[in-house]
C-alpha cells in the first residue's frame, strides 16, 4: 500500500480554495479512513489544519499524543463515565442527546460542541429537543453547532435545501460561536452550505465528493498485491470456491497474494478488474481469504513474473472505481483494508494526480 501524503495535503488545499466562507477541518476518524492517522494527521497539521474530529474518546487520546495542541472534536459525545477522561486529554465531546448534555454538566465549563438532527435520524437534538429543552444548555460551553446533511452528493436533491433551512432556524436557538453542517460532499453544495467550519472527511483521502462528475481529489492511495503463481487453464476447468467461473477457452490464471482478510472485498469475486502495467485482467473466480485470481491470459508472459505487483487500486482503477465494482462506496474500501499489507509512505517531491 502506497500512500502520498503530498496528495493528501493537496487534497487539503484543494478543499479549502473551495470554501467561500470558513475554515475547514479533517475528519480523521477509523485510522485515517484505513491510511494511518498518525501520518496522515500530521501531514494535514503541517498543510494548516488547526481543528480534527474523529469517532470515538479511544480515537482522540491517540490523536492527541499525536497533535498535543490541536482541537480535536469527538463525533460520538461523552458516554456515561468518560467526562473526566475528556477533560483530562483536553478533547471536545459533540453532544448529541440530552443525556448527554446532563453527563457533561459537572463538566459544563469546559468546551463541548452540539449535534442537532436536521434530517438524519441517527445522532443529535430532534427539533422538538431544540425548541422544548434549550434551557438544559444554560452554563454549558458550547463552542460548535453542528449537524450532517444526508444527500450532499446528490446536488439536486431537494433534501439539501430543506435541511438548510432547518439547520439555520435551529442553530438560532442555540448559543454557539460556530456552525457546521457540510462534510466532504456538502462544501461543493456551495456557500449557504459551509457556514463558518467544513469538516473534510473521505474527499481528503482521494474518493470522489461529487459522484458522476469529473473527481477533483488527487489520488492518495495505491493498492498493490504480488503473484504467487500463474497456472495454463481450458475448458472445462473451473477456478475457486463455488467453481463460479469456468473456463470457456485456453486461458492463463494469475493467483495474488491478496484477500478479504486483507479488505480486498468478496463481492469483487467475478465482478473486480486489476492492472498489470497497462493491461486489465479481471478478477476470476471468488475472492477468497488470502488469495485472489485474475484471468492474465492477454498480458506477455514478461510481465507474469512472480513477485510482481499487480495494481488493485491505482492510476488506472481508483478507489471509486473498486467500489462500484464492489457495489459499495469508497468509504467502505478504504476503512476495510487490512493490516498485512507493507504500507510505504510518500512526502517529498510533486504529488501524484
Amino acid at each position: 500500500m502506497t500512500i502520498d501524503l503530498r496528495a493528501l495535503a493537496q487534497n487539503y488545499q484543494t478543499l479549502k480554495n473551495q470554501l467561500s466562507t470558513g475554515k475547514l477541518a479533517a475528519v480523521v476518524k477509523a485510522n485515517a479512513y484505513g491510511l494511518g492517522v498518525k501520518e496522515a494527521a500530521l501531514t494535514l497539521d503541517k498543510a494548516g489544519c488547526e481543528t480534527f474530529f474523529v469517532a470515538t474518546l479511544e480515537e482522540g487520546i491517540e490523536l492527541r499524543h499525536i497533535l498535543p495542541a490541536t482541537n480535536i472534536h469527538i463525533f460520538h459525545g461523552v458516554l456515561p463515565g468518560t467526562a473526566s477522561e475528556l477533560v483530562a486529554h483536553n478533547l471536545v465531546p459533540i453532544l448529541n442527546s440530552v443525556d448527554q448534555i446532563e453527563e457533561w454538566r459537572p463538566k459544563a465549563e469546559h468546551t463541548a460542541g452540539l449535534h442537532i438532527d436536521s434530517g438524519m435520524s441517527r445522532l443529535g437534538l430532534t427539533p422538538a429537543e431544540c425548541e422544548n429543552e434549550v434551557d438544559r444548555l444554560k452554563g454549558i460551553n458550547i463552542d460548535l453547532v453542528m449537524s450532517h446533511l444526508a444527500c450532499a452528493e446528490e446536488p439536486a436533491n431537494p433534501k439539501n435545501q430543506e435541511q438548510l433551512a432547518l439547520f439555520n432556524g435551529l442553530k438560532s436557538l442555540i448559543p454557539a460561536d460556530q456552525a457546521s453542517l457540510a462534510a466532504s460532499s456538502g462544501i461543493f453544495l456551495g456557500p449557504d452550505f459551509q457556514f463558518d467550519l467544513s469538516r473534510a472527511g473521505v474527499a481528503l483521502y482521494g474518493v470522489n465528493p461529487m459522484p458522476g462528475r469529473s473527481n477533483p481529489m488527487a489520488q492518495v492511495i495505491r493498492l498493490q498485491a504480488k503473484i504467487l503463481q500463474v497456472r495454463s487453464v481450458d475448458t472445462p476447468q473451473t477456478v475457486g470456491y463455488g467453481a463460479t467461473h469456468q473456463a470457456t477457452k485456453p486461458a492463463k490464471i494469475a493467483t495474488l497474494g491478496v484477500g478479504y482478510a486483507d479488505g480486498y472485498l468478496r463481492s469483487l469475486s467475478n465482478t473486480g478488474t486489476a492492472y498489470i502495467d497497462d493491461y486489465e485482467v479481471p478478477v476470476v473466480g471468488r475472492v477468497s481469504m488470502d488469495l485472489t485470481t485474475v484471468d492474465v491470459t492477454d498480458v506477455p508472459d514478461a510481465l507474469l513474473q512472480t513477485g510482481r505487483l499487480v495494481d488493485l487500486i491505482g492510476p488506472h482503477n481508483p478507489v471509486d472505481q473498486v467500489a462500484a465494482q464492489a457495489g459499495t462506496i469508497g468509504y467502505e474500501i478504504l476503512t476495510s483494508l487490512g493490516q498485512r499489507y507493507e504500507r510505504r509512505y510518500i512526502s517529498d517531491g510533486p504529488s501524484r494526480a
